[in-house]
C-alpha cells in the first residue's frame, strides 16, 4: 500500500484506545489492510513488529524472562515504545504474556491484529478484560475507495456535504460507485483498474486466505454442504434467512448451519443484522437478514461480475453496500436492525447512535421527483423517529420529513 493512501479513522481510533489502555487490537477478515495500518500508525518512539505466524516468534512468547531480553535487545532498553504483533492469535499463550507484560511495563504500549476467530474472543474474554480496546477493520470505504482510485476526487468527495446536490461535480463519482458495488472494497484489488486483474485477484483472496482460515474449523464431512451453504447466502444477500432452509438447500444438519452461520460472522464474511424490537404487536419476525461484510467477496461466491445496471441483484447489492457505510459509521454502542410487519410492510435499517435514532430506506432507481415510503413513514411516526432516509442514485432534497440522498454520501450522515 503507497504511504501517501492513509486510512486515518482507523489510526484515530488506535491512538484513542491507547490513552486509556495498553493494547489495542485490530480484528477483521484476512487482507482488509490491518497490518498495513500497523506498518503506518505512527509513534513516537521505538516500534517492533512480529509475525505471529512465525514459529520463533512463538518461541519467545513461551517464557517471560525470555520475552523481556528480546524485547530490551530490539525494541527498548527499558521497554519503552511500541510492540506490534501481526496475526497474534496464532502464538500459544500470547494473551497472559501480553497481561504480565503491560502490568509489569507500564510504558509500553502494544498493537496486535486478528483473524477474527472464536477462540481470539475467548483469550481476550479470558486474560485480557480491561486493558484491551478491540477496534473492528473493514474493507475499504467508499470514500477510502475513492481516495486509492484518485486522489484530486477524493479531496472533491471530502468536501460535499448531505446537501450537494446532483451535477457535473458528482458525475465522476457514478462509474466509481457502480465498479465499488461489483467488485467491492479490499485493499489489493481496488489497487488495479483493471477488471479481469480485480477478478483475479479476489479469487485469490477468497480461496487462499478465507476458505483456508474458515474451513479449518468446518468438518470433512460437511465441506461440500458447506460451499453450498456460501452460495445459498450468497444468493439471498439482502433476505431473511430460514436456518431449516438453508439446512435443506445445503444439505447440513441444522445444528452445524447454525454454528457455520455463527463461524462466518465470527470471521467477518457475513453480517447477520436482527430485527428492530418494538412492543407493537405488528412487528412480529425473529428471523435474521444476511449481507456480505464485501461486495467483492460475495460476487466471488455468486460468480457474477456482470455490469451492476442490468443485473437482477443490484437492488440486493446496494443494500449491502449502504449497510456497509452504516457499520463503518457507528458510534461505540451503536446498533442496526431492520424492521419488518406482520404484514409485509419493511424498512430497511433503523440506525441507534446511542444519541439519535434514525431509519433508512434503500432504492437502487434514479428519481426524477421524491416518492415516499409508506412503511417508512408510518414506523418513523410509530416509534417517534424524526430522521429518515430515502438513500438512492441520484435525488438530493428534502420533502415532508424525509432526506432522499445519493448513495455515495451515505457515510456523511
Amino acid at each position: 500500500m503507497p504511504d501517501m493512501i492513509r486510512r486515518d479513522i482507523y489510526l484515530s481510533k488506535i491512538k484513542d484506545g491507547h490513552e486509556v489502555v495498553p493494547i489495542v487490537l485490530l480484528i477483521g477478515a484476512r487482507q482488509v489492510g490491518k497490518t498495513s495500518l500497523m506498518e503506518m500508525y505512527d509513534f513516537d518512539g521505538s516500534k517492533l513488529l512480529l509475525n505471529g505466524q512465525d514459529p520463533e516468534i512463538a518461541a519467545l512468547f513461551q517464557q517471560f524472562s525470555q520475552l523481556e531480553s528480546y524485547l530490551r535487545i530490539y525494541l527498548d532498553g527499558d521497554l519503552n515504545g511500541l510492540l506490534m504483533i501481526d496475526e497474534f492469535q496464532y502464538i500459544p499463550g500470547v494473551s497472559t504474556m501480553l497481561k504480565l507484560l503491560t502490568d509489569k511495563h507500564k510504558h509500553i504500549k502494544v498493537l496486535c491484529s486478528g483473524s477474527s476467530s472464536l477462540d481470539i474472543l475467548q483469550k481476550v474474554e479470558e486474560s485480557l478484560a480491561g486493558r484491551l480496546r478491540m477496534v473492528e477493520v473493514f474493507s475499504l470505504s467508499f470514500a477510502e475507495f475513492l481516495l486509492f482510485n484518485d486522489a484530486s476526487l477524493y479531496r472533491l468527495f471530502m468536501s460535499f456535504s448531505l446537501d450537494t446536490p446532483e451535477s457535473g461535480l458528482t458525475a465522476p463519482l457514478a462509474p466509481l460507485l457502480d465498479a465499488y458495488l461489483v467488485y467491492g472494497g479490499l485493499p489489493r484489488a481496488a489497487l488495479t483498474k483493471d477488471p479481469r486483474q480485480k477478478l483475479a485477484i479476489l479469487d485469490d483472496i477468497y480461496k487462499t486466505y478465507l476458505l483456508h482460515d474458515v474451513r479449518s474449523y468446518v468438518k470433512n464431512e460437511h465441506t461440500t454442504g458447506f460451499n453450498k451453504l456460501l452460495r445459498v447466502l450468497a444468493a439471498q444477500t439482502g433476505n431473511l434467512i430460514n436456518v431449516s432452509e438453508l439446512s435443506r438447500r445445503s444439505t447440513l444438519p441444522y445444528r452445524a448451519c447454525e454454528d457455520y452461520l455463527e463461524l462466518l460472522q465470527q470471521m467477518y464474511i457475513i453480517k447477520l443484522v436482527e430485527p428492530y424490537l418494538t412492543n407493537k404487536r405488528a412487528a412480529i419476525t425473529k428471523m435474521k437478514k444476511v449481507y456480505f461484510l464485501d461486495n467483492g467477496i460475495r460476487n466471488i461466491i455468486n460468480a457474477e461480475f456482470g455490469n451492476i445496471r442490468y443485473r437482477a441483484d443490484n437492488g440486493a447489492l446496494f443494500e449491502n453496500f449502504v449497510l456497509l457505510e452504516l457499520l463503518r459509521n457507528l458510534n461505540p454502542a451503536g446498533t442496526v436492525h431492520f424492521y419488518r410487519t406482520r404484514d409485509g410492510a419493511e424498512v430497511d435499517f433503523v440506525v441507534n447512535q446511542v444519541f439519535e435514532q434514525y431509519a433508512v430506506e434503500c432504492k437502487y432507481k434514479t428519481f426524477q421527483k421524491p416518492s415516499h415510503s409508506k412503511a417508512l413513514d408510518a414506523f418513523s411516526e410509530m416509534e417517534s423517529i424524526d430522521k429518515r432516509f430515502i438513500i438512492n442514485k441520484n435525488l438530493n432534497t428534502t420533502e415532508r420529513g424525509v432526506k432522499f440522498l445519493q448513495a455515495y454520501l451515505v457515510s456523511k450522515i
